[in-house]
């Protein structure tokens, strides 16, 4: 963000607004005077040194999120409701200092995945004006992409939040179900709605999904994180990617803009494997075509019997059609989820990742007006099973095809959102210095456990992720132990001692307890003081262990030592 406070940020969102002249994209647009005497409180906030991350920052709302103060319609003018409180994301990226400047158009109660189906308007694709721009969440990637917002909220149960970002050249991060609460949220098909970031990188879009994420009392569906989440990504780490016969939807210029991620990813270390994605593509299909689709009556469907007159013709056609759906059909295909969700963990039981394209082709207006069914259809090919099957994914660009840009899905196991996110980082070239996942427990290493030394695998696969490089106060010796593999005795002496180097790793609680039951003796952990103050889990031996092994605390660092052998 180039402006230096939350009122230059205003005053420059409200300015390209008028630039881009784009009204179908928005539902209801805050005033600027509200928003700006906001910003000017923010100001003063932070110049009293208040803490407040996202200060700065504006962003927009899909319109099926509540907002308190602003009407929520679900694209649907005759269901709008005033909520009398915002919803949990929403409040929780306000009380950090982020600015809301309005409600932002979608697919009517959020069915569809192509951004036409909305009595307020289609919402055409940012730059590509015959093209559509994805939906669910169509405004939300639109103001996005024309760089109105830093950052804008979507939702998504089969796609919504992920088709319009591979559309647009933007990042779209669909969390694990349940980590951002959808309290405060119109349903779609309430197992399955996720609350999702548009951004233009990952790292402007990952401080507000942190931001959101958390347990929230009263939200049934509300989950943290396991005590055994992973911190980052192995450096070899295991990509899936689909056969042949899984990229035959795509066109000759998708297929190789997706063969061009596969050969980045690999070039950066990753294993890949091809696989079968057959049974993937089968368990979306429940979606829609399977029962399923009830969800989206119980949501909206007596809603939509009372025949409204600005209801979508599509979209009610297909939440109505589910009103007659059998019980013993609903728990059939339910069991057969099951079936696909036993597959899909033995998938990721042996891979970190799955890569694939995030949507087939980029349809203009017109060709989702002669078949608004297929067209949406074929968009969803990639994304409908992702949420079904409890999986994590992020959308990140990755070049162009069929005209417009083509985009590609890092899809992980529930809870491994942080090694989908560096697994996208290494396709679209930033570092990732944040950690998404909460919680965490520091260690610091000296030797073997080094990047790039003997047992540095022993902390990737706890999902362990490096954090940097430290130096102790100096009160430390280090010897050189009789070991196999070699490894440094870490000791403290305050007469005698000195600075040494090691590296910082997080690890998740349950990570370094397996750690720590596998660590042979004469190793043991206890608090090493950084040479700030800080106290940290790190190594160390007893003096008795040390007085065997040789001192090589004048190298100042295990590298250094071995260096010099």
């Amino acid at each position: 963000m180039s402006t230096s406070t939350a009122t230059d940020r205003v005053r420059a969102a409200y300015r390209r607004l008028g630039e881009t002249d784009r009204p179908e994209a928005w539902i209801t647009l805050r005033p600027e005077e509200d928003v700006l005497a906001e910003a000017k409180s923010l100001d003063e906030r932070v110049a009293g040194g208040e803490r407040l991350p996202l200060a700065g920052s504006v962003f927009a709302v899909k319109d099926n999120i509540d907002v308190a103060g602003l009407p929520t319609t679900a694209a649907c003018p005759s269901y709008a409701y005033q909520p009398s409180r915002h919803a949990p994301a929403v409040a929780r990226l306000l009380a950090v200092g982020a600015l809301c400047l309005g409600k932002t158009n979608l697919d009517q109660f959020a069915t569809g995945l192509v951004g036409t189906r909305s009595p307020y308007g289609a919402v055409r694709h940012a730059e590509l004006a015959d093209r559509i721009s994805g939906g669910s969440s169509s405004g939300s990637a639109v103001v996005v992409a024309l760089d109105i917002v830093d950052f804008a909220l979507g939702t998504d149960t089969a796609g919504s939040g992920r088709v319009p970002a591979a559309l647009h050249g933007i990042v779209g991060l669909k969390p694990t179900r349940g980590l951002v609460p959808t309290a405060g949220v119109v349903p779609a098909a309430r197992p399955y709605d996720c609350v999702t970031v548009f951004a233009r990188t990952l790292g402007s879009g990952l401080p507000a999904l942190a931001v959101m994420t958390g347990p929230e009392a009263g939200d049934s569906g509300s989950r943290d994180w396991p005590a055994d989440a992973r911190f980052g990504a192995s450096p070899a780490v295991r990509v899936a990617v689909p056969d042949e016969a899984g990229l035959a939807p795509l066109s000759t210029a998708a297929r190789v803009a997706f063969a061009d991620a596969v050969e980045r990813l690999r070039s950066e270390g990753a294993v890949i494997t091809v696989i079968d994605i057959a049974p993937l593509l089968e368990a979306a299909s429940l979606l829609y075509d399977g029962a399923l689709v009830a969800e989206r009556y119980a949501a909206v469907g007596a809603f939509l019997d009372t025949e409204p007159v600005d209801a979508n013709p599509v979209v009610a056609g297909i939440i109505r059609a589910a009103r007659d759906i059998p019980a013993h059909r609903l728990a059939a295909d339910l069991e057969r989820l099951d079936g696909y969700r036993a597959g899909a963990r033995a998938v990721f039981a042996a891979h970190d990742a799955l890569l694939l394209p995030t949507t087939v082709g980029h349809p203009t207006l017109a060709e989702v007006a002669a078949d608004p069914v297929g067209v949406n259809s074929r968009l969803g090919t990639y994304t409908n099973f992702v949420n079904l099957l409890d999986l994590a994914a992020v959308a990140v660009p990755a070049g162009d095809a069929d005209g417009g840009p083509f985009g590609v899905s890092v899809i992980t196991r529930a809870f491994d959102d942080q090694v989908g996110i560096d697994v996208a980082a290494l396709l679209t070239g930033e570092p990732v210095d944040d950690v998404y996942p909460g919680g965490g427990v520091d260690l610091v290493v000296f030797g073997a456990h080094l990047r790039g030394q003997p047992l540095t695998s022993q902390l990737t696969e706890l999902g362990g992720r490096f954090a940097g490089e430290v130096r102790t106060s100096p009160e430390y010796r280090m010897v050189a132990l009789p070991t196999e593999p070699a490894k440094p005795g870490v000791v403290r002496d305050s007469a005698g001692g000195a600075s040494l180097a090691g590296e910082r790793w997080t690890l998740s609680a349950a990570g370094l307890g397996r750690f720590l039951a596998g660590l042979p003796a004469p190793m043991a952990l206890g608090r090493i003081v950084l040479a700030d103050g800080e106290q940290v889990l790190g190594f160390h031996c007893d003096p008795e262990t040390a007085a065997g092994g040789v001192d090589i605390t004048r190298y100042g660092s295990w590298m250094a030592y071995l260096g010099d052998r």
